[in-house]
């Protein structure tokens, strides 16, 4: 499975509409837009995850105007785990 990060989100795009964006090229697992837990807005990107075609979606939806905005596809980057801010480091 490939998870995609989708940045430059209008706060209209819904998780259905990505899923209809992505969907002719290739099985969409998933698709979630971001939402802001205290204003519950749109955070502006989003998370698609394939389990097929996921090169293909990259290439025919990066840069597409969606809502007025030019979607910016990639493949997710996993984050680094933080440190412990209970753990001291060694001297």
């Amino acid at each position: 499975m490939a998870t995609l990060f989708v940045g430059n989100v209008a706060g209209t795009v819904t998780d259905a509409d990505l899923l209809e964006l992505f969907a002719p090229h290739g099985e969409v697992a998933s698709a979630a837009v971001s939402i802001d837990r205290n204003t519950g807005r749109s955070r502006g990107f989003a998370i698609v995850e394939m389990t097929t075609g996921a090169e293909a979606a990259m290439r025919a939806v990066n840069g597409r105007a969606v809502s007025g905005l030019r979607l910016a596809v990639t493949a997710a980057q996993m984050r680094r785990p933080l440190p412990s801010p209970l753990v001291k480091p060694s001297a």
